[in-house]
């Protein structure tokens, strides 16, 4: 799949449910109307989609949410998925998940040939976890860590940079992540889905972040990357690696390789524009994939340049409608 750009589409990112056991203030209101489960693809619905994509050259598979772990039989759909791997059609078969499953499911990943995973955690304080979260225990989150580090899987950690709240715990957050052997990711607050704050008030550039910690360490530029719009830095006094997502102060675009799909069947060509494609529909109106392959064609032809994300105090109102955990984290 070649976008109009010819940028090679080879990474899917799935969002199997768009309903999450925490509430984390920068990602959706605390008093969210989730989807109806009518309207959700079935299990069986999600790997037949995955599988097309995968025929059509998706190496890189990642399953999201909402909490992907809180979806029910979840562990069907990945242990199904896990087969490509077997085969060598897919490369990796991967989670993003908030951890608060993890303890119960890690061994089962590990088991489905799940070597790395993405844990989204903002803070150490556990008084300021509950706060972000709202509805989160930091200690399930701990020990899911340690259940997937223990099971054989690599764990990297997501924390969104948010002025005022974790800003000068980052320091605290690199040498702890790095010293339990794990990379660790900053990725900058995206304006996405109505929320109760003000996002204005959260938004802390990375730029900012990233020279005040080269007072304190040593970071080169490294050409390491998984798959994502991460970009990495080596940090000489722990030996670790830090990456940093930028999508409002370093635009990542001509580099993407993404395409996002939702629970619904509906695929978004890029994270910060409201054009999509449905995909359900020609899912359902055949038992062959012909019409979905051309829908998948179509969609693909359609993927624009890059994202518009803004955020000033101007420009309040979110950049699209859609809360992240409707597209998938």
């Amino acid at each position: 799949m070649i976008d109009p750009f010819g940028r090679a589409i080879t990474y899917l990112r799935i969002s199997v449910t768009d309903r999450c056991d925490f509430r984390c203030v920068y990602c959706m209101a605390e008093d969210m109307t989730f989807l109806p489960k009518r309207d959700l693809l079935t299990l069986e619905e999600l790997d037949r989609l995955s599988t097309a994509f995968i025929d059509k050259g998706v190496r890189k598979l990642r399953l999201t949410g909402g909490e992907p772990l809180v979806r029910r039989n979840i562990m069907h759909l990945i242990r199904s998925l896990s087969r490509h791997l077997e085969t060598g059609a897919l490369e990796e078969l991967t989670i993003t998940t908030n951890g608060s499953q993890l303890e119960r499911f890690a061994s089962e990943l590990a088991d489905c040939g799940v070597k790395r995973i993405n844990v989204s955690l903002d803070t150490l304080d556990p008084d300021k976890f509950k706060a972000i979260t709202r509805w989160g225990d930091f200690a399930k989150v701990m020990a899911g860590i340690k259940a997937a580090q223990a099971a054989g899987i690599r764990v990297k950690l997501n924390a969104v940079a948010l002025k005022g709240f974790n800003d000068d715990e980052i320091p605290a957050m690199l040498e702890w992540a790095h010293g339990e052997g794990m990379d660790l990711t900053l990725i900058e607050t995206m304006p996405l889905g109505e929320i109760d704050g003000d996002r204005t008030d959260q938004y802390l550039p990375l730029s900012a972040v990233r020279a005040r910690l080269s007072e304190r360490f040593t970071l080169t530029d490294i050409p390491y990357k998984t798959g994502g719009p991460a970009r990495y830095v080596e940090v000489a006094e722990t030996g670790g690696r830090l990456g940093f997502i930028t999508p409002l102060t370093h635009n990542f675009c001509e580099s993407c390789n993404r395409v996002r799909l939702t629970c619904t069947g509906t695929l978004y060509m890029c994270l910060g524009q409201e054009d999509a494609a449905d995909l359900r529909g020609p899912l359902r109106a055949s038992e062959g994939n012909e019409l979905l392959s051309n829908a998948i064609d179509e969609a693909i032809g359609r993927k624009p340049k890059g994202h518009d994300f803004i955020i000033d105090r101007e420009t309040r109102r979110p950049a699209v409608s859609r809360h992240m955990s409707v597209t998938g984290g």
